[in-house]
């Protein structure tokens, strides 16, 4: 049995060879990457007096999904491609320490209290201001210094295709109020589909926004840049934001501008444009409104189809927001569990969410969980080949 490291060397090797050719050596780092298994020792750890641990789900399709407790985040997610050849599609690490260092803490992890940004990190609940750490510039991001990502779940494994986390999250934890019990199920069906069904209670109001940030390459990793990969978001409008990515003014319409991905075209298309918006986010990282009209029930949010693999990811929702994130911010100052480097824009992101700073904004949709009341999500990310 390989472990990463193992298999990174042997790909070195390989591709130091003269006779190999570059489209040799991609193949063979396909082969080798499908065969790596994740170490499960690295994934046991002791953190703030609660062990980590690595689980496994499986389906009839040979489709396996890797988690762990640490963050309740995703692992990997191996979907078989046009060639029948298992490609993981969730960038990630091969050990507990690997998320605990990166320079990029969310990599597949669940998000809270407050998914996205919140200006100045502050809000106001029935007259009293509530102050949060900033950890994005002025502003607080993601639930602050230490949000979910950064917690150790408590895990219960319910079948071999679904697993349950739970987090209380006390209260004034990162500055929100009241004691919170927040779970998270994650569901892979026989139909290629990860479902994502989130849950919370509180016994004081606070303002909530769960999601997953996932940083998905439908190519498999190593495989380069996503800019080749073709996207559709269902949505006429987004929010604009100011340079601090804070929501500004009213949404604005897609048409005619480089944020209109209401037909299929690929992601490289016009990010470079001369555009205010593209510049602030250096690339994409926009709230899109989704054209949905009824609450409870899932709605086809997005597609995205990898160039080479041929995988299709739709995206369906309960939530009324979008955040699309062209992987901007990616440096190559970290190893990934196949070996490559996360190279800019070698990922995106579709967070499904409430919009960001709606705590401070009223005419957003609501954010607030009073006491007594149920918080219910759900996301599904179903996956298919291009025909």
């Amino acid at each position: 049995m390989k472990t990463y490291f193992q298999v990174l060397a042997l790909y070195l090797v390989i591709s130091c060879c003269n006779s190999v050719t570059d489209q040799q050596k991609e193949t063979e780092f396909k082969s080798l990457q499908q065969s790596v298994i994740l170490p499960e020792k690295a994934f046991q750890k002791n953190i703030d007096g609660k062990p980590t641990d690595l689980y496994t789900l499986k389906n009839n399709k040979n489709v396996v999904a890797t988690f762990t407790n640490y963050g309740a985040r995703i692992i990997s997610l191996q979907i078989p491609d046009q060639t029948g050849k298992l490609t993981d599609v969730v960038v990630g690490f091969s050990g507990i320490d690997q998320y605990i260092n990166s320079t990029e803490p969310y990599f597949g992890a669940t998000i809270g209290r407050y998914g996205n940004r919140i200006a100045r990190g502050k809000f106001i609940l029935d007259g009293k201001t509530y102050t949060l750490f900033t950890n994005n510039g002025i502003n607080s991001l993601h639930g602050g210094k230490k949000g979910f990502q950064a917690v150790v779940w408590n895990a219960k494994q319910i079948n071999s295709q679904s697993i349950e986390f739970s987090y209380l999250s006390k209260d004034m934890e990162e500055g929100y109020p009241g004691n919170l019990r927040a779970k998270v199920i994650y569901i892979l069906t026989d139909d290629n589909e990860l479902k994502i069904n989130y849950y919370a209670s509180t016994d004081k109001k606070t303002v909530i926004n769960l999601t997953n940030h996932a940083f998905y390459n439908l190519n498999g990793e190593g495989s380069g840049s996503v800019l080749n990969h073709q996207l559709q978001i269902n949505a006429e409008e987004y929010n604009p934001v100011d340079s601090t990515l804070i929501p500004m003014g009213k949404p604005l319409k897609v048409d005619g501008t480089p944020f209109d991905f209401r037909k299929q075209r690929s992601i490289e298309n016009r990010i470079e444009a001369d555009h205010i918006q593209l510049k602030y986010g250096k690339g994409y990282d926009h709230n899109y409104i989704l054209n949905r009209s009824d609450s409870d029930k899932l709605f086809h949010a997005a597609r995205a189809i990898g160039d080479k693999s041929g995988i299709v990811m739709d995206v369906f929702t309960t939530e009324p927001g979008l955040q699309f994130y062209s992987g901007n911010f990616m440096q190559a100052k970290n190893t990934f569990k196949g070996g490559s480097k996360d190279e800019f824009r070698s990922a995106f992101c579709l967070e499904t969410q409430h919009f960001p700073d709606s705590p401070n904004r009223p005419d957003f949709p609501d954010t607030v969980l009073n006491m007594g009341e149920s918080y219910t999500s759900s996301t599904v990310y179903k996956f298919s080949l291009n025909k």
